[in-house]
């Protein structure tokens, strides 16, 4: 059974039309798939070559070069065109001297032949012990592992990559060895059409093997190994031994390579890369969670609107009969509930910033659903993200200007200032000290000098001045006008209930948009810090409409509740109480990295909670955003809806 049709099990009525465009949207995402890079034939006998990109480990999240690390080198090393977020992703796609013959398999073919120093074994032996992964690239499709599960009948999982090498003890020894993997053996699967003869591949992998390999004489280009055959099927075939790691070891690396017709087409050589994690997907724990929340948000807005229709009509049917001595509840505060609020400025900045992001998430979802954001598009994720950030800023500029002088102030070019370079500077600040640790680590996760001049050059050269062209529209707009006249004097606030505190309903009313989002944020980290492939935008965009949701009625009933009491200084309160779900959101980032991750570097611990705090605060900026425009589209309509002398 497909789990994505437990999605349309009995849906409310009130949604079920949502649901089925979003389930449309994601059965879209495998429909319209765009694999980012246009197919190629080979004959047989065409040459292959196979690229090698970054080391990777989930223990440090330190990228290395492949050439870090005394591998064979082809004559000269050539980098690969890399897209922006190629390189932010710390990609460093290279050249090998790995070169196949379409359909013709090759046994025990040496590479090269290594003598390894003091400096090189200790690399290794670091490398090895932070179980780092070796990257490789055939056709654009990742070099994986296969592993079989314990029911042999199963079809086996992927990893990516495969391990430097590994380490333990040897022949009795209790001293722990290091052993390197110098022998692969790799397989292309590939897909033949009948009528041309011409294939395409459609799978890559490899199984490592250590093999100190012997060999008679003198070493020569034309020396045989007596520890491989290149005319048997088993190609090890005499050796027990792993090739430890010592100074003054010599390392001799081969591979073999096998071809293997296979019935996969072409268009979904992808759909095995993006299982590749043993924990399957809990679609239908993921969906029940999701109905919950929003059946109990259906269930909150129905409340909301039969009370609010009560208190509407008692209120004017009170003015009409003239019997209203006293105004009671929220009408009382109408005087005062437009009021602008202290640091009305840099709420006009945070206002202009959450739209800004919430059009690129919008966005970068639209593209991702339709495919053209695929995991086979290395980079082209990150890439479209900051793009479409950049471009955002003209309606992020024009949000600000458009609430700035709403409040009667009169300095747009300073408010859209502050709007181009806050949120910017700090996340740029904290990425910068984050990079300048990456590169005291020496990894080619560091980005380069050229590249940040890149990401400077996109904020100053082109998100400032169309942040400033937005608010220079919005600021040309007339004002909003409020429903009621603001009196002179601010009427005092009684002494609010325990339960009415605003730090106590601002962290209540995080609760709820995170508890919408926090499965699918396992998925997401998982993805990010394990090395795995996310690609269920269609999901994720369900999610995102009901993270939506969530965020806009938890504000307006908490919103409700205090204007109820008397409290009119909702303004500030009705950002933070959806935004506060991002405090949620780095608690469990916290709690994700003490109980899934395994690092233990200090820079590689900075590292992660460096980049989790710039993620929590954009979601902190996104979600407040949506409760505060929900909040001011309800106050509006409430206070405009009852007859004020």
């Amino acid at each position: 059974m497909d789990p994505r049709r437990s999605l349309s099990s009995r849906p409310p009525a009130a949604v079920s039309s949502i649901l089925f465009l979003c389930l449309f949207l994601i059965h879209g995402a495998q429909s319209f798939y765009l694999p980012g890079v246009a197919p190629e034939d080979f004959q047989k006998g065409d040459v292959l070559k196979v690229k090698v990109n970054k080391l990777t480990s989930i223990k440090t999240q330190l990228p290395y070069s492949y050439y870090s690390l005394p591998h064979c080198k082809p004559k000269k090393i050539v980098d690969s065109a890399e897209n922006l977020g190629e390189v932010l992703r710390g990609d460093r796609i290279e050249n090998s001297p790995y070169t196949f013959k379409m359909r013709e398999p090759q046994m025990c073919t040496v590479v090269c032949r290594q003598k390894l120093d003091a400096k090189q074994a200790k690399d290794l032996k670091e490398k090895i012990k932070d179980e780092y992964r070796v990257n490789m690239i055939l056709d654009n499709l990742p070099l994986v592992v296969p592993i079989r599960r314990q029911d042999q009948e199963s079809a086996p999982i992927y990893q990516l990559g495969f391990h430097v090498g590994l380490k333990g003890q040897y022949s009795g020894s209790k001293e722990e060895k290091y052993f390197i993997h110098n022998h692969l053996a790799f397989t292309v699967r590939y897909h033949r059409d009948m009528q041309t003869d011409m294939a395409r591949i459609v799978g890559f992998e490899v199984k490592p093997f250590s093999v100190k390999h012997e060999y008679e004489g003198q070493w020569s280009d034309n020396t045989r190994l007596t520890t491989c055959d290149p005319h048997s099927k088993h190609t090890v075939v005499n050796s027990n031994t792993p090739q430890e790691v010592e100074e003054g070891k010599e390392i001799i690396f081969t591979y073999d390579v096998e071809f293997k017709d296979s019935d996969i087409k072409w268009a979904s050589r992808w759909d095995t890369y993006l299982l590749m994690s043993d924990d399957q997907i809990h679609w239908f724990s993921i969906v029940n969670s999701l109905m919950i929340v929003l059946f109990l948000s259906g269930m909150v807005a129905m409340i909301m609107l039969r009370t609010l229709y009560r208190d509407i009509s008692k209120y004017n049917e009170l003015e009409t009969q003239e019997e209203a001595q006293e105004e009671t509840g929220w009408k009382l505060v109408h005087g005062d509930v437009f009021r602008p609020p202290s640091n009305s400025d840099l709420l006009c900045v945070y206002v202009g910033t959450g739209v800004q992001f919430f059009g690129m998430i919008l966005v970068t979802m639209t593209f991702a659903i339709l495919g053209f954001l695929s995991p086979s598009n290395r980079g082209g994720l990150m890439t479209a993200m900051l793009l479409l950030w950049v471009f955002m800023g003209i309606f992020g500029g024009y949000a600000s200007t458009r609430l700035y002088k709403m409040f009667k102030g009169t300095e747009w070019k300073r408010i859209a200032l502050r709007t181009a370079l806050m949120f910017p500077a700090i996340a740029f600040g904290i990425f910068f000290v984050l990079n300048a640790l990456i590169w005291g680590e020496k990894s080619s996760g560091a980005v380069p000098f050229g590249t940040m001049f890149a990401l400077v050059f996109l904020w100053f050269g082109i998100s400032v001045p169309l942040v400033f062209v937005g608010s220079y529209v919005g600021f040309k707009k007339p004002a909003i006008e409020d429903p009621v006249k603001t009196n002179k004097i601010p009427r005092q606030i009684p002494e609010q209930a325990w339960y009415m505190n605003p730090a106590f309903s601002v962290l209540i009313g995080g609760i709820l948009p995170f508890g919408a989002v926090f499965i699918e944020l396992f998925f997401i980290l998982t993805s990010i810090w394990l090395n795995q492939f996310y690609y269920i935008f269609g999901f994720l965009f369900l999610v995102f409409i009901i993270l939506i949701i969530t965020c806009a009625e938890i504000t307006i009933v908490l919103c409700y509740f205090q204007l109820c009491s008397e409290d009119y200084l909702w303004w500030w309160r009705s950002y933070l109480t959806s935004g506060s779900s991002a405090l949620y959101l780095f608690l469990y980032a916290t709690f994700y990295f003490f109980t899934k991750l395994e690092i233990t570097k200090f820079v590689s611990g900075v590292l992660y909670f460096g980049y989790m705090l710039i993620v929590s605060y954009a979601f902190f900026v996104v979600t407040g955003t949506i409760g505060f425009y929900a909040c001011f589209w309800f106050t509006r309509l409430i206070y405009s809806s009852v007859k004020i002398d």
